[in-house]
């Protein structure tokens, strides 16, 4: 059956799993409409009624994104502790979904930083999932689970650098051990979420307490 006969929401979701496919085999730029209409199995003519440009497919792309990861933090912020909803986030993202979904999301943060509309729906994401984490920090201050000093800001920082960072490592190298590469960050995140690791502008270089612990909070 052709996706030309297949529902309208259907229709949308095929189109961006396909394009995902397409982006993660061949590259954006290298990628045509006519690839994703194919991948698709639809007709491009059709696919332009859905997306008029490669542009709003990645639009289309990223939003998907967001409303998931979004999702995500909300439901483990609600059901587990703080740092029990950390490593399950990253597991899921880091470990369990498969290595083209970091290949194409270094495709699209490749292609933001020439491309305005594509940045700014980066920017989206990005601005969004601060602030469900901020809120998560914030709430575990107030259960007792971090610190009340525990600078929110910087540790946030912290833990979206080093998320970026397993993104990429995992596109670009396909014996990246998700596992091992959790277990290394999640005692980075407990050392900076409770205040073992400051920002350095509050660090003295003769504070002997600027010496991080390498054993981190169980």
């Amino acid at each position: 059956m052709s996706l030309d006969d297949v529902a309208s929401p259907d229709r949308h979701v095929r189109i961006l799993d396909a394009a995902e496919r397409c982006f993660a085999r061949a590259g954006f730029h290298r990628t045509t409409m006519q690839d994703v209409a194919a991948e698709a199995q639809m007709s491009a003519g059709n696919l332009y009624r859905y997306f008029r440009s490669k542009d709003a497919i990645v639009a289309g792309l990223s939003e998907r994104d967001r409303q998931e990861v979004a999702a995500d933090f909300t439901q483990a912020g609600a059901a587990m502790g703080f740092f029990e909803a950390l490593e399950h986030l990253g597991r899921k993202h880091i470990v369990d979904a498969p290595r083209e979904k970091s290949i194409v999301l270094l495709e699209i943060w490749s292609e933001a930083t020439r491309n305005p509309t594509v940045g700014a729906a980066c920017g989206a994401i990005d601005g969004e999932l601060s602030t469900l984490l901020a809120a998560m920090v914030e709430a575990a201050k107030g259960s007792g689970q971090l610190p009340a000093e525990v600078d929110a800001h910087f540790a946030c920082t912290v833990l979206f650098t080093m998320a970026d960072g397993l993104f990429k490592r995992r596109a670009l190298d396909p014996e990246f051990d998700g596992e091992r590469e959790l277990a290394n960050a999640m005692a980075v995140f407990r050392a900076v979420f409770t205040g073992q690791v400051r920002p350095a502008r509050e660090i003295s270089p003769r504070d002997p307490s600027s010496t991080v612990s390498s054993e981190a909070p169980s």
